[in-house]
Order: structure tokens, then sequence, then C-alpha cells
């Protein structure tokens, strides 16, 4: 074995046994993820300087809110994987669909099931989707971040094969070739979650928030961005593989991202700096 390869270290997928119950990493990362994003968005919206004004959401919308977001991640994931991952082996076995400890979750579904949790709220409660939008990508990538270090844990979606001199080369253990690989999971860490967390805010610190669709459509363009690189480190899902000119499922579905990032950020940019706002009661209460 090439003496600058790193063992990987096998970790038990199952991170807390309550009893009969376990609790894996991947589950705890989502919970985790979510409660820091549900806290740090609450910081956001009580510093009126960010937002030029009372914040356009109140606290408690937002604690309702999170309730709303976490059932659209789960169920855009899931079907996310199903649809645009894995759909012939669903139609086979449909039942398993539903066999979420099993793994198997897409991002892009998970992204538009929050669009659609964003845009579902924000009619309802008469509030603006842009802003609701900037707040719920600003806290996102805390989450992306656990849910990689979750993979890398679990030793699954590991990279493509590398020169066994590169010093941070693993062996995954559940790799059947028993390669040298990328520990691309790592690097999708690296780049969707602490990157773009510090990138959004210091948009925020400079006033982004008060340009609505700003710092969603900088999330939309950046994470599309980020993945994009990633992909050229992290091997195909082995059903998929590569597929035209040498593209791979996580770029494809990140392609219209960059469009529609590109898109929100012209527009945000080209309103007036004004912010929706409500009235000060509401949104400190």
């Amino acid at each position: 074995m090439p003496f600058l390869l790193i063992d990987f270290p096998v970790f038990d997928p199952v991170a807390i046994w309550l009893g009969p119950f376990a609790i894996r990493w991947y589950a705890l990362a989502y919970i985790t993820g979510i409660v820091l994003g549900w806290l740090y968005g609450r910081a956001l919206l009580k510093n009126e300087r960010l937002w030029g004004g009372p914040a356009p959401i109140s606290l408690p919308q937002l604690d309702d809110f999170i309730l709303w977001v976490t059932i659209g991640i789960i169920l855009g994931g899931r079907t996310g994987y199903v649809l645009f991952y894995n759909l012939p082996h669903f139609i086979q076995y449909p039942i398993e669909i539903f066999e979420l400890w099993n793994g198997g979750m897409s991002f892009h579904g998970g992204f538009i099931g929050c669009v659609v949790a964003v845009i579902w709220f924000a009619r309802v409660n008469d509030l603006p989707i842009l802003s609701l939008g900037d707040i719920t990508t600003a806290v996102g990538p805390s989450g992306l971040f656990l849910g990689r270090v979750a993979n890398f844990i679990n030793g699954e979606l590991w990279g493509r094969a590398a020169e066994a001199s590169l010093p941070w080369a693993m062996i995954f253990p559940r790799d059947p070739l028993h390669l040298p690989r990328h520990p691309s999971q790592l690097y999708e860490a690296g780049l969707e979650g602490i990157l773009l967390l510090v990138v959004l805010a210091v948009m925020i610190r400079f006033g982004a928030l008060k340009r609505p669709g700003l710092i969603l459509g900088s999330f939309i363009t950046l994470y599309g961005l980020a993945r994009i690189i990633s992909e050229h480190f992290r091997e195909p899902d082995p059903q998929l593989g590569f597929l035209w000119g040498g593209l791979t499922m996580g770029m494809l579905l990140s392609l219209p991202m960059l469009i529609v990032g590109v898109i929100l950020i012209v527009r945000a940019w080209r309103k007036p700096h004004v912010h929706e706002a409500v009235p000060t009661a509401q949104a400190q209460s």
C-alpha cells in the first residue's frame, strides 16, 4: 500500500441508540442542520440593520415555516432521488420508495421541495416570496455541510479514482474496486457548505437582504458552480454512470440553476434599494 494513502476511518453509521431505536448520522445531520438554520434565521430577522428596517417576516412566522420547509426537504429530496437517479429500480420495487432509512436523497429534489414550501407558505401568510427565499437559502449551507460530512461518515458517494501519491487519497471499505479515491464528500462540504455560507454571510453583512432575491439568486448560482466543480472529483452513481459528453446527472441538474440564479441576481440589482417591510409590531412579535 502506498505510504501516503490514508486509511478510511470506519465509523458506526448509527450515532445514538435510544433503546431499540437507532439515530443514524445522516438523520442527525438533517436534524442539526435544520435547528442551526432556524437559530441563524432568527438572528438575521432580529437584526433590523441588515434589512434596512423591520424584517418582512416575523419570528413566529419563521417558527411555523420550519415545519413546512422540513417536509419540503424530505419529500422533495426523496422524490428527486427516485425520479432523477433510480426510477427503473423504484418502478420495479415501489415499496422501497418509502424506505428512507436505506438512503437515497437528492439535493436538487430537496431544493425544489424547499421552493414549493417557500411559495406556498408565503402565499398563505401574505409574505414576500423572495425575502422568505433569501432567509431560507442564507441558512441552507450549514445543513449542506453537515449532510456531506454524514456522507463521508457513511463511506458513501465517494470520489473518482486518484493517484495513490495524492496525500489525502482514501480507500473506502464499501468500494468494490478498493481504489484510492478523492474524498469528494469533504470537497463538497467545503465548497457547498463552508465557502457558500461565508460568501452569503459577507453579502448579508454588506446589505444583500435589502435587495429581495439577491441572496436567493446568489445561493442558486454559487451552489450550481460548486456542485459542477465537485462533480469532476465525484464518482457518478453506478446505476447512471457518465451521461452525454462525460457529464453527470449532478452537472445536468445544476446547469439550470446557473441560469435561474443569474436572472434572480440581475432582477434584484435592477430593483430600487428598498425592502418590503411589515409593521414593526409584527416584525418584533
